[in-house]
């Protein structure tokens, strides 16, 4: 059968890489080929990370953020805002309120937003830990900062419905961020203004 590349090796390398996404077939080839250029102690330490990264990452017991303990840093910090907590559709998402520098409250990761299409509905998410944390009381506000897609706003509404008998305020991002978009994508200053505009959910 005829190969592409001209190794067995190569090929098996480039297609490792062109799984990961937005990793095309041609950039594959270029990070492969720029790892062959490496020093072989350089390319042994980049295999060791990637091969101990499962086991070395930890969640947040409390909010589901990646964390090297069993409390992230973002929970354990004491001069965090606790009556506050934005529900946020995965870590990436994290990261770019965290970025904003508009946000000093906490957080709670989802792990997805609900999809029929894909098979992801409210038990396939970290809703019910939700619930069960602003239950527990000391919460004022949910800030619900999903991406302002389809599935985003079902997500809101679904969560919403869950918080109502709780009294607690639940908030929405104002619509600087384009419907449609993901929230990672966003820029930092209209995801900060986004943030700082939120609007009762209704």
């Amino acid at each position: 059968m005829d190969r592409q590349y001209p190794s067995v090796a190569l090929e098996r390398a480039v297609n490792e890489f062109a799984q990961l996404p937005g990793i095309g077939r041609k950039t594959a080839l270029r990070l492969v080929l720029h790892m062959l250029s490496r020093p072989e102690q350089e390319v042994s330490q980049f295999g060791r990370v990637f091969s101990t990264l499962k086991q070395d990452i930890r969640y947040c017991q409390c909010c589901h953020n990646i964390s090297d303990s069993d409390i992230c840093e973002i929970c354990a910090n004491p001069k965090r805002d606790n009556s506050m907590i934005c529900v946020v559709e995965n870590v990436q998402d994290v990261l770019a309120i965290e970025n904003t520098m508009q946000y000093s409250g906490l957080y709670h990761v989802l792990g997805g937003v609900i999809s029929p299409v894909d098979g992801i509905g409210p038990q396939n998410l970290e809703i019910a830990s939700l619930v069960e944390r602003v239950a527990d009381g000391g919460v004022n506000e949910v800030i619900l900062a999903l991406s302002p897609t389809m599935e985003g706003d079902t997500t809101n509404f679904f969560i919403s419905r869950k918080l109502a008998p709780l009294g607690v305020k639940v908030s929405v991002i104002s619509r600087g961020v384009t419907v449609g978009n993901n929230l990672e994508y966003a820029d930092e200053l209209t995801l900060g203004r986004s943030i700082l505009d939120r609007t009762p959910f209704t």
